[in-house]
């Protein structure tokens, strides 16, 4: 499974970002049952932003992001999508996407700066 992200940048506090990640593979995408968001701050901890899971669409937020951001899922299109809304420069990090297939195989995009100027 390859994930590809795009849809970083900078922006200013309480403006907006939709971050994509683009799942690929032959034939692999199909065992893919979660994926979901990371994102790492300078001299921080990797953290969990959100995911969300295969069938039920169930979806789980660091709360730090509840009510900000949305993570959603095109399964036609094997991408996931995190709509961060009302950014604020402590949202500034490397967002990484991850996918997890039926055997706990862990995926990594490549990571993708989003940058909120106060």
């Amino acid at each position: 499974v390859q994930l590809v992200e795009s849809g970083g940048g900078l922006v200013q506090a309480g403006d907006s970002l939709r971050l994509s990640c683009a799942a690929s593979g032959n034939g692999s995408t199909s065992t893919i049952n979660v994926m979901g968001w990371y994102r790492q701050a300078p001299g921080k901890q990797r953290e969990r932003v959100a995911v969300i899971r295969s069938g039920t669409g169930s979806t789980n937020y660091v709360d730090s992001v509840k009510g900000r951001f949305t993570i959603s899922r095109d399964n036609a299109k094997n991408t996931v999508y995190l709509q961060m809304n009302s950014l604020k420069p402590e949202d500034t990090a490397v967002y990484f996407c991850y996918a997890d297939d039926v055997w706990a195989t862990r995926y990594w995009g490549q990571g993708t700066q989003v940058t909120v100027s106060s």
